[in-house]
């Protein structure tokens, strides 16, 4: 039996919910989590909300030369084996959700919805849903931003880490939090 410092060392010996703690607190820093998020008829664990506003102006804010925002949301999911069908559904509750969440405008640049699961199996069927899934949206023909949805999940069953093509940054916080196998691994390669 490994004792507490071995557990914290090795994160495979790490439950379903201590790795989703161990995520949640890398992105307390900068996001604004929002616990048990009720989206329909499914409760999600937890969200984050990042918001970022640079602007230049001259001399006085009055003076503004120009403005931009940046915003994320991340829906976290916990689940034992995620079912294809399941994630649909879970994806179109986030991506609707999150969509409801964003008010363009002439200063808007961009907005990520972002998916974030955490899986003890995930069939390949769901797999190739992940790796397929793609969706992204220009307000205004881009002149007032436009939002992207991003998925990564991680399998708890063989350590493998899945996203999307646009959840590339939503992976690399997985494998930087939970998976540091992964990551050594690819940089040996």
């Amino acid at each position: 039996m490994p004792n507490e410092m071995e557990r914290k060392a090795d994160l495979s010996v790490l439950s379903r919910e201590e790795q989703f703690e161990k995520l949640l607190k890398a992105y307390d820093y900068y996001y604004d989590i929002t616990r048990d998020l009720q989206v329909g008829d499914i409760v999600f664990p937890a969200m984050a909300e990042f918001h970022s506003r640079s602007e230049k102006y001259l001399l006085v804010r009055k003076a503004k030369i120009w403005g931009m925002e940046m915003n994320e949301y991340v829906y976290f999911l916990l689940a034992d084996v995620l079912a294809p069908q399941q994630l649909a559904h879970v994806i179109e509750l986030a991506r609707e959700d999150g969509l409801s969440r964003i008010h363009p405008h002439s200063e808007h640049m961009y907005s990520h919805v972002s998916l974030s699961v955490i899986a003890q199996q995930i069939p390949d069927e769901t797999e190739q849903l992940i790796r397929s899934c793609r969706f992204h949206k220009n307000f205004r023909l881009s002149l007032h931003g436009w939002m992207e949805f991003r998925i990564a999940a991680l399998d708890r069953s063989n350590g493998q880490v899945i996203c999307n093509r646009a959840g590339r940054d939503v992976r690399k916080t997985l494998e930087q939090n939970l998976a540091p196998k992964i990551r050594e691994r690819r940089k040996n390669k």
